[in-house]
């Protein structure tokens, strides 16, 4: 009887494992593909923030319909979250704007956004 159960365990946890690895790989390609409209959007937003041209990082925004605190806790350009990006090509101003977007963020809202980063390579 012991025997049958330790059979049935390892079936049964074998199962689970391959179930779970067929899903996670399924999430996975999903995350990857990014629509070609959202990444053009994402990489204008960047290549705006590192202009260090407020007006035109607005404008950006604002044609994508986006909110600077949202782009400020959201976006990654190159692999660096979008103020630390702006602020490492000389762009102090865009930097300091996205900066003072998350003055009143609190820790709640930092967590909340941190699971849904918007990455972009260009």
């Amino acid at each position: 009887m012991n025997r049958m159960m330790n059979k049935f365990t390892k079936r049964t946890g074998l199962l689970l494992a391959a179930a779970g690895m067929i899903f996670s790989t399924n999430v996975v390609a999903e995350t990857d593909a990014m629509p070609s409209y959202m990444e053009n959007a994402l990489i204008d937003v960047c290549k705006a923030a590192e202009s260090n041209n407020t007006i035109r990082f607005s404008q950006a925004l604002d044609s994508h319909r986006l909110d600077t605190q949202t782009v400020a806790l959201k976006v990654v350009c190159n692999g660096e979250n979008i103020s630390d990006f702006a602020a490492t090509r000389g762009a102090y101003d865009t930097a300091e704007r996205l900066n003072e977007s998350l003055d009143d963020v609190s820790i709640e809202d930092v967590a909340l956004h941190s699971k849904n980063k918007l990455s972009v390579n260009y």
